[in-house]
């Protein structure tokens, strides 16, 4: 077969040729063992819950990331055609970068403590099909590989740009796909004209051509707004709070307690320790059927945090941002009161989430213009970028809803305290 193609919901056919030595070294890598795994991935952890279209894995994601990957260093090495060189460094970082994400994505960094990109580049580094595959192309590939995912300095930096940056190609093709997948149109960017204004500074870097300007203000208002609208939303961080309480409460049981197999045990209980294949074995599947086996089988409180998770019976949660730290722990230790008033354990049916978007950071790959005479920063040539810079925080208040009509009311004599003050 000398051609292969994934009919892709985003980017229709994108098809690989196995006579270019780059591409034959894309499908080997599709095929291995370790990337198979990422259809079992859930693309946005438990966001399902709340947009039940979000059933996309970080395989399709990734093969997404790639193919956009390869579109903008096609475009770019017209500009300067030795970047050819570093084709095969741009396609395997690209279609590797999440490789090495736990069980629900970005959740399970919160749930069991680990970053992605560590263990990413410990399955290019370590993973002997990885690594065959990688250094049968280029002798140092594998090592270039892992170094570029996990932020160290490589020998082009524009490559690392494509993959990691303010503008990077993974932004690109999460922002389209999880907009798609949700079911909302925020994330409608013009991919085809960020893609045709990039080029390349003086220093070799990626900058945008001055035509391009709209399509990036755009493409940044558009990343304000998932993280808004799908990211940081309320359901979601309940979700993810009650995720993590099932773990801790798990881990704080032990296993002489609770079931789990021999896999799990090791994320649980010795996760310091893991090697390689211990992680590669947990997925989506497995800790889910865990959670499953946990509502059935496992004491209290588990087997009820698990049931609330199964069945979807979710928490309350609103944001209580507008008030200051101090404000929000009072209202906090109110809200414990009255849900061990009514039976509950505060510590499993109460909480307070901190999260913040940082917007564009114009000084961690900030974005630039070249027009072929000067090069400026972007929020320099953009009113509208220039606003984006500034962050924005959420303090999610969760709670049951038996006490919801207790907590509006003492929200509402807070807010008139202030407003009196």
């Amino acid at each position: 077969m000398a051609s292969r193609t994934y009919y892709d919901p985003l980017h229709k056919g994108i098809t690989l040729d196995e006579k270019i030595p780059e591409e034959a070294m894309v499908i080997n890598l599709i095929d291995s063992e370790p990337f198979q795994r990422l259809r079992r991935i859930k693309q946005l952890g438990p966001a399902s819950l709340t947009f039940h279209g979000a059933e996309s894995s970080r395989f399709t994601h990734s093969l997404g990331v790639f193919h956009i990957a390869r579109i903008a260093l096609t475009r770019l090495i017209k500009i300067n055609p030795e970047l050819i060189k570093y084709r095969g460094l741009l396609y395997a970082s690209s279609l590797l970068h999440d490789i090495g994400h736990g069980p629900l994505s970005h959740t399970s960094e919160e749930m069991f403590d680990l970053k992605h990109e560590h263990w990413s580049g410990q399955i290019i580094r370590n993973h002997k099909e990885i690594g065959l595959i990688l250094n049968n192309l280029q002798s140092s590939l594998s090592h270039d590989t892992a170094n570029l995912i996990q932020g160290n300095e490589v020998e082009c930096k524009l490559i690392k740009t494509l993959v990691s940056s303010q503008l990077d190609c993974d932004r690109l093709d999460y922002l389209m796909r999880d907009s798609h997948s949700c079911g909302i149109n925020y994330g409608q960017i013009d991919l085809e004209r960020i893609l045709s204004a990039l080029t390349i500074a003086p220093d070799g870097d990626l900058a945008i051509n001055p035509k391009g300007i709209l399509a990036v203000e755009h493409y940044l208002v558009v990343r304000n707004l998932m993280y808004r609208s799908v990211y940081n939303h309320r359901l979601n961080e309940v979700c993810n709070w009650l995720l993590e309480k099932i773990i801790k409460t798990a881990k704080k049981l032990g296993p002489n307690k609770i079931w789990s197999d021999k896999c799990l045990a090791e994320w649980l209980w010795n996760s310091s320790n893991m090697d390689l294949q211990t992680f590669l074995e947990n997925d989506d599947i497995r800790t889910n059927y865990h959670i499953m086996k946990w509502e059935k089988e496992s004491p209290e409180p588990l087997k009820s945090l698990c049931k609330n998770f199964i069945h979807r019976r979710l928490s309350k949660a609103v944001n209580i941002e507008d008030f200051n730290n101090e404000d929000q722990l009072i209202i906090l230790s109110k809200i414990r009161s009255f849900s061990e008033a009514h039976g509950l354990d505060p510590n499993l049916s109460c909480g307070l989430r901190h999260n913040n978007f940082l917007g564009y950071h114009p000084y961690k790959s900030g974005l630039r213009i070249w027009d072929g005479e000067n090069l400026n920063a972007i929020e320099q040539k953009s009113l509208l970028i220039e606003k984006l810079i500034s962050p924005s925080n959420n303090a999610w208040l969760i709670y049951p809803k038996s006490i919801h009509s207790k907590v509006e009311k003492l929200l509402v004599g807070f807010r008139k305290f202030q407003r009196n003050l």
